[in-house]
């Protein structure tokens, strides 16, 4: 490992961002010398700090528009039967997860996260470790195997399994990357686009139809945050690692973990969570008025800019775990993202696979790879 491997994965990471939205992230990566910017009625929230206190001490609406929360709602409880308008499925509680408030929020909450506990990881882990020397059995053969293409198998598998579905892994996979990437388009900032409302209503519709005929949008907003995440996560930190050579500490079981936890902090796959304050307060010592948006910038708050990958010298917990949030706004499924990761990793070491094509997913809701292959060390150098 040396400076210069770090310097080739950064800038190879660097194009998932800077082919996606290369405005959006140059901006960002302009302002992050201050913990808090202010532009006009907009904040971007850079340090760990003012991060973690917009999480946890402002108040946020949950469904104003430009949220995570909003884009959920129109894909996933509006959406249906073309054009986005009446008629949707309405979720659990009458809500979809992320646009959900009080009790009802914090009950479904619950209820995901006891199924991602310890034991519930544990069982998922005898799926899809059958299905990683499945899927890594042609490096065996001096063959190349699409790290993207495994990510959606291995998500969608885990999505049905959690939601006792017998729908095809890979079209579960593909209906939620697509009714995510619809939902994006059609809350981004500037001019409406034609029809993209109608677009993310079939995108959902189609990915509640392969789920099962219940009706609830949880399972669908279930299935779009795990496939979205674990296609963006996982082939961008196994390039990291190749490009870094860090496969040693992968192949060892102490460090393994902790390696994981440093490239999810440093690829960092929901890299910024758009919020809208509800009600006045201060961030980083920043006064913020109700309906100001906030721009949580996470992999700046999770130092992925400045501080490489190492699991000798890990950045600790209280940093890396930011990327999935924080208190009531934690993500629910980071410790099945760990232990996904972790085992793609020991599964990966004892070929030390190079890259041999990388080519970024410019429509996807996260920044990511379209195609990411690798093949065993020794075979040549790839792209």
């Amino acid at each position: 490992m040396s400076t210069t491997s770090h310097a080739r994965a950064r800038r190879r990471d660097r194009r998932v961002y800077l082919r996606s939205h290369p405005v959006l992230f140059g901006l960002l990566a302009a302002t992050r010398g201050r913990p808090v910017r202010r532009l006009g009625r907009t904040l971007l929230v850079h340090g760990p700090e003012a991060y973690r206190e917009a999480l946890t001490r402002l108040p946020l609406d949950r469904t104003a528009a430009g949220t995570t929360g909003a884009a959920a709602r129109t894909a996933l409880r509006d959406g249906g039967g073309g054009g986005g308008g009446g008629g949707g499925a309405g979720g659990v509680h009458g809500g979809v997860l992320f646009d959900q408030e009080g009790g009802a929020h914090r009950a479904d909450r619950r209820g995901l996260v006891g199924s991602l506990g310890r034991a519930g990881v544990e069982d998922l882990r005898s799926l899809w470790r059958p299905l990683l020397v499945r899927r890594l059995a042609p490096l065996d053969r001096g063959g190349e195997v699409d790290l993207v293409d495994l990510a959606r198998e291995l998500s969608g598998s885990v999505v049905c399994a959690l939601l006792g579905s017998g729908a095809d892994p890979r079209a579960v996979a593909g209906a939620a990357a697509e009714a995510a990437a619809a939902s994006v388009r059609s809350h981004l900032p500037g001019p409406r686009r034609p029809r993209a409302e109608a677009a993310a209503a079939r995108a959902a519709d189609r990915l509640r139809l392969l789920l099962g005929p219940s009706g609830e949008a949880l399972p669908a907003m279930v299935a779009v945050a795990a496939v979205n995440t674990t296609v963006a996560a996982l082939p961008r930190a196994v390039a990291w690692c190749a490009d870094a050579g860090l496969w040693q500490q992968a192949a060892d079981e102490a460090l393994r973990p902790v390696l994981a936890d440093e490239l999810l902090r440093v690829t960092a796959a929901s890299p910024l969570l758009p919020r809208v304050a509800a009600a006045d307060g201060a961030v980083g010592g920043c006064p913020v008025r109700g309906g100001d948006r906030l721009l949580l910038v996470a992999r700046h708050a999770a130092g992925a800019h400045r501080h490489d990958p190492d699991a000798l010298r890990p950045a600790g917990p209280a940093v890396d775990r930011l990327v999935f949030g924080a208190g009531p706004h934690a993500c629910p499924g980071a410790r099945l993202a760990r232990a996904q990761l972790a085992d793609v990793l020991g599964a990966l070491a004892p070929y030390r696979p190079v890259v041999t094509r990388a080519r970024v997913d410019r429509g996807a809701a996260l920044p990511g790879w379209r195609v990411l292959t690798v093949r065993a060390g020794g075979c040549g150098a790839g792209a």
